[in-house]
């Protein structure tokens, strides 16, 4: 009866495990004196550098990272619910308009402490509220099965152009990640800059017509090609060199907005409120430091330094990369766009 009873009770023992061990990555718990940092990089590539980061400085560190499929936009809507009393000291975002978005509110502090001269002006906030460090560029990843040739990716590549007029192919092999999260926002807000509101939600709706696939973030874009399911899709260059490390058939090219690529770098910027001010500066100059720069290149994700480093410590794939970076679109004329995109898509969500 005993034995039963338990193998009754198991799977209910199992999901409430599941359940506690979900709690506490997102809500991780914290000592009274742990630096919180709200991280929307992948864990797997933020939580080696912030336990090096604990062992040189004796700062503990406590982190709440995003998930996948509301990338970035969560924990920016997190640190503004929280403003009036704020949870979080440092902000690690994956992309730079919510942190500019932030900024923008008043809610991060200026930072002028070491590392920052080292980051290009281009990539830093007004007054210091936030820096940028190690970028990706958004690209599109390609089946090269379905298309073994650049000729071949090239018309792939073709397929969706900026005037909703011209889209006259059939797009159900094609794929994006939802726009109203993560790096794809970024994208809508650069395409809603060049072309104007009308026009973009025009195009939109045509491409979803033509069967285009929304899809739930850039990896799962990323699975659908490199899988063949899709010949290819637009995502970002860290989850291009995870399908090509797997050794899936796959091409990258650089996604164009005329003669401009979008660069989309992380930022770090300091929680206004913060009780910890000091620790998290001390964090925000080990991010910005050229060693952070050289692991984050290093790692799988090769993420692209935007400051001086020693060239021969980049892989080749990353230094090839950086000269897209010095053509990529300018980052400040861009954040009234990603207002004006996310309340089209919070509307076209809400219906």
């Amino acid at each position: 009866m005993a034995r039963r009873w338990l193998e009754k009770l198991a799977p209910v023992l199992a999901a409430a495990a599941l359940g506690a061990f979900v709690v506490w990555v997102l809500f991780p718990p914290r000592r009274q004196d742990a630096l919180v940092v709200y991280c929307a990089l992948d864990a797997e590539f933020a939580e080696p550098l912030l336990r090096r980061f604990e062992r040189e400085t004796g700062i503990p560190v406590v982190v709440r990272f995003d998930t996948e499929a509301n990338k970035s936009l969560g924990l920016v809507q997190q640190i503004q619910r929280e403003a009036g009393a704020p949870r979080c000291d440092l902000f690690w975002n994956n992309e730079w308009l919510g942190t500019a978005e932030l900024g923008a509110q008043g809610l991060l502090l200026p930072y002028s402490g070491p590392n920052r001269e080292r980051i290009p002006p281009r990539f830093r906030g007004p007054n210091g509220a936030w820096h940028g460090f190690a970028a990706r560029l958004r690209v599109w990843i390609i089946h090269t099965g379905r298309a073994p040739d650049e000729a071949a990716q090239a018309e792939l590549c073709s397929r969706l152009p900026l005037d909703a007029r011209a889209l006259d192919a059939d797009l159900s092999r094609l794929a994006i990640a939802r726009p109203m999260y993560g790096t794809t926002l970024t994208h809508y807000a650069v395409l809603w800059n060049q072309v104007g509101g009308d026009a973009l939600q025009a195009w939109d709706a045509e491409a979803r017509r033509r069967g285009l696939r929304i899809l739930a973030g850039n990896a799962t874009v990323k699975d659908a090609v490199a899988d063949g399911i899709c010949d290819a899709g637009w995502t970002d260059t860290d989850d291009f060199f995870s399908a090509l490390d797997a050794r899936k058939p796959v091409a990258m090219r650089p996604v164009m907005i005329g003669a401009r690529t979008i660069c989309i770098p992380n930022t770090v910027a300091v929680i206004r409120g913060t009780r910890r001010r000091a620790a998290a500066e001390a964090l925000a100059a080990f991010l910005l430091s050229e060693q952070t720069e050289i692991e984050l290149a290093r790692a799988p994700s090769r993420q692209i330094p935007l400051g001086t480093v020693d060239e021969s410590t980049l892989p080749p794939e990353v230094r090839a990369l950086r000269a897209h970076v010095e053509s990529s679109v300018p980052l400040g004329e861009l954040l009234d766009a990603r207002r004006a995109c996310l309340e089209w898509l919070s509307r076209e969500a809400a219906r």
